[in-house]
């Protein structure tokens, strides 16, 4: 039973790292209405980012590391969020009216382009990456161990879910989100800055790439440039096994995609629990094409 509740958590922690994650490819894609599959790479930037700000304001605050690293963790998202934006109004911008499969490339090649300039500036050796909170908690006279660091991450991806949800359902700029999210044309009619929203809703997503980034190397310690690659494709799947468009559907989507992977590799096999995760997502879709939340919507034509 101890093992059991052990996987379990260790599953939600990580489900709670791709519902971050998933958080932010379903804001981008419920406005702008884009897959932008470079998100997982500005994860990567963000792990890379925090870990040469914590390693230079450790010399600054010797005797407050948890400074240095929270504001390592500040610096990250500052990063990711510039970089979000330019993204955004270099790549995105100039393909609003171009078909998908246009969008669908050159996110393929934001990603390579991100990949490889930190191949250029970081090289190609795996970097260790430290725990920004160490500890253990030990439950039950010590059968039960949880870190501190997934306790962490967990709190986290309810508060940024609940705060986003807020966020959009309660604030003017939520509105217009929603706005644009439903009719672009309609809500520049309507006075709404349709561009300056579109370039918001990239810059926080890009900002919880960042958060996302430094928790995932913190609960798994080796920083490559490719780090961000599959936890991407993963958080993808969760945000559309949850609904893609849905803030909800993706915090669902991301901590059941993060519980069946370990349990797949604790109870079925380590070499394929990746290809479970993506068989349960195939199961779902064809019992409801819109995910678990999701709503279908019928198109005009």
């Amino acid at each position: 039973m101890m093992e059991f509740l052990s996987y379990l958590i260790s599953g939600i922690s990580l489900g709670s790292v791709y519902a971050i994650i998933a958080l932010g490819y379903t804001m981008v894609y419920g406005i702008a209405k884009m897959l932008n599959f470079a998100h997982g790479d500005v994860i990567m930037i963000g792990g890379y980012i925090s870990l040469m700000s914590m390693n230079a304001l450790m010399k600054v605050f010797p005797t407050a590391p948890w400074v240095a690293n929270l504001l390592a963790i500040v610096i990250a998202m500052l990063v990711c969020t510039i970089l979000g934006v330019v993204i955004e109004g270099l790549a995105y911008k100039p393909l609003r009216a171009a078909p998908s499969l246009a969008v669908l490339i050159t996110a393929i090649g934001v990603s390579y382009f991100l990949q490889n300039m930190a191949l250029l500036v970081w090289g190609a050796n795996p970097k260790t990456y430290p725990t920004i909170i160490s500890g253990t908690i030990r439950l039950f006279d010590g059968q039960l161990s949880i870190s501190v660091i997934s306790l962490v991450t967990m709190a986290a991806c309810i508060i940024i879910m609940l705060a986003l949800t807020t966020f959009t359902g309660n604030t003017k700029m939520g509105k217009a989100m929603r706005a644009c999210s439903e009719d672009k044309g309609a809500a520049q009619l309507m006075g709404i800055n349709v561009n300056f929203t579109i370039s918001l809703t990239f810059a926080i997503g890009s900002a919880l790439a960042a958060v996302a980034g430094v928790l995932l190397c913190s609960s798994y310690p080796t920083l490559m440039p490719t780090t961000g690659s599959m936890p991407g494709i993963k958080a993808f799947t969760a945000a559309v096994f949850g609904g893609i468009g849905s803030i909800p559907g993706a915090f669902l989507g991301g901590i059941l995609l993060g519980v069946i992977e370990s349990l797949a590799k604790a109870y079925i096999s380590t070499q394929l629990s990746n290809s479970i995760v993506f068989a349960v997502l195939i199961i779902v879709l064809l019992v409801r094409p819109a995910g678990l939340l999701g709503k279908y919507v019928p198109e005009k034509v």
